[in-house]
């Protein structure tokens, strides 16, 4: 039940390793959350480390190889690439955490990702005081709409399509269905955010955070900005002064972006579990049913994990949900 990232994904390693997959949508695929524009794939900060940061390292060194699988299934593009971000450091205390947090990550990432310091060069980067930037080479990009469009084609490379309907019908149900399913559950609710497009082409440099904004270059020429983070609104899917204000926050940032005419914008609500953390596992006292949900801010980043940790889950009965994330 779902056709935003965590029911596709799932559905699409369900089906790969065999198993008889029906997608029941209610809306249209990527009808929440999943149909943004920022698609910004970035690991958590290397320290503190918990279940959590460890989940998401694993999805982030998996994501490359499937999302090829998904791409080779289908014929089409995710827009999935691994090229990293740039972050600024404002100041010498910041200039010493993020020394710490290259040695914390040269352990933690296992040697097959860097958090490193680098001197800005007034290029494609964020404004930095100090003149250094961070640098890491595990955040990833990928358009969310393309990444949709790429699991709809690999499904369909098996005969799935997805169904119209709020009914799952007879059978082990996964109930992937974004802020509805965590209000159902009463396990949280939606934060919105709006994004916007713009149409400038730098699909091979890095994304930028700075001063709480993505800036994302996509493979499709466009650049992917967000995103706004409301805990009250009047109209959940309705754009305003706020993404205004957002836009010509990455223009002051990023000069270049002046130019670049405005393509889209979208808003929406993400789903937030109360722990802030996937809400992955069985549905208490629904036997059968499972959920996968509450993608905040990091689902396409943990959805190659989640798909195969859930897959596991349902047809082996083999349990490797971080504590932190268990229904």
């Amino acid at each position: 039940m779902g056709a935003g990232i965590f029911g596709l994904s799932i559905a699409w390693e369900l089906a790969q390793r065999g198993a008889k997959v029906r997608v029941v949508e209610v809306a249209r695929p990527g009808a929440g959350s999943s149909g943004g524009l920022v698609g910004a794939m970035q690991p958590h900060v290397p320290e503190q480390w918990n279940d959590k940061k460890q989940f998401q390292l694993e999805s982030l060194l998996m994501a490359q190889a499937w999302w090829q699988a998904v791409e080779a299934a289908g014929g089409q593009s995710s827009g999935y690439a691994r090229l990293g971000r740039l972050q600024a450091v404002s100041d010498e205390v910041g200039l010493e955490l993020a020394q710490r947090r290259a040695e914390s990550a040269r352990e933690l990432w296992q040697g097959q990702a860097v958090w490193q310091l680098v001197r800005a060069t007034g290029g494609w980067e964020p404004p930095s005081p100090s003149g250094w930037l961070i640098r890491d080479t595990l955040s990833a990009r990928l358009h969310p709409r393309m990444a949709l469009t790429a699991l709809l084609a690999a499904l369909a490379s098996k005969c799935i399509q997805v169904e119209d309907g709020d009914s799952p019908g007879d059978g082990t149900v996964i109930w992937a269905t974004g802020v509805d399913g965590l209000r159902a559950m009463g396990q949280g609710d939606g934060v919105k955010g709006q994004a916007l497009s713009l149409a400038l082409d730098q699909r091979r440099l890095p994304q930028i955070y700075a001063d709480g904004l993505h800036i994302v270059p996509h493979a499709d020429g466009t650049i992917g900005i967000g995103s706004t983070s409301e805990r009250t609104w009047e109209n959940a899917h309705s754009t305003d002064g706020q993404l205004d204000a957002m836009h010509q926050k990455a223009i002051a940032l990023l000069p270049v972006l002046a130019k670049a005419p405005l393509l889209h914008r979208w808003a929406g609500l993400r789903p937030r579990a109360k722990s802030r953390a996937p809400l992955l596992g069985p549905w208490p006292g629904r036997p059968g049913h499972f959920v996968a949900n509450g993608g905040f801010k990091i689902g396409f980043g943990v959805a190659p994990k989640i798909a195969t940790t859930m897959s596991e889950l349902i047809l082996d009965g083999f349990d490797a949900i971080p504590p932190s994330f268990h229904t």
